[in-house]
């Protein structure tokens, strides 16, 4: 089972590439989405829902802040998350950060 840190590693890692990507290539396709961008995106909305769930919150609408803010908002995300996360919802959330990175890789 994951727990917090290798969420937070994993996030990182993503984050950090996400925030020195070029425009060419946070805005090219991938898979299933548009941008790589808006895959990542997606990653954050979906992260940031689960920990609103985990803490009892009701969902609301995740903000799109741009091709060029989706990094910080991953690490954002995944820092809700994993404060608030059992060992089996993190390590459902490893696998997917790890899936989108791949994808968007």
């Amino acid at each position: 089972m994951a727990d917090a840190q290798t969420l937070l590693a994993a996030v990182d890692r993503l984050a950090d590439r996400f925030r020195s990507m070029p425009q060419s290539r946070l805005l090219g396709p991938v898979p299933g989405h548009p941008t790589r961008a808006a895959a990542v995106h997606a990653l954050a909305a979906r992260l940031a829902g689960r920990a609103l769930a985990a803490a009892g919150e009701q969902d609301r609408v995740f903000p799109d802040a741009g091709a060029f803010a989706v990094g910080d908002q991953l690490a954002v995300a995944g820092r809700e998350l994993a404060a608030v996360a059992d060992a089996p919802a993190l390590a459902e959330a490893v696998a997917e950060v790890r899936d989108v990175d791949e994808l968007t890789g």
